[in-house]
């Protein structure tokens, strides 16, 4: 008995992901002093925050804004 085979599907080209966004984050240290920080492995806000705050430790504030694409 011969086996039948299934036609073959057709691929769909693969889509393309969307590039994961940007942030700046701005901190202040305990001491005052300040810098600036671009972080690209984030997910959202909150996964950027928690970057920078795990890269540095305590920090006397910190902002985190999006960067736009141009």
């Amino acid at each position: 008995m011969q086996t039948q085979r299934k036609p073959a599907k057709t691929r769909s080209p693969r889509s393309q992901r969307a590039p994961r966004p940007e942030f700046t984050a701005a901190v202040r240290y305990l001491d005052g002093s300040r810098d600036i920080f671009h972080v690209r492995n984030a997910d959202d806000m909150e996964d950027a925050r928690a970057l920078v705050i795990a890269e540095l430790g305590q920090l006397q504030s910190i902002v985190i804004a999006q960067r736009r694409a141009h």
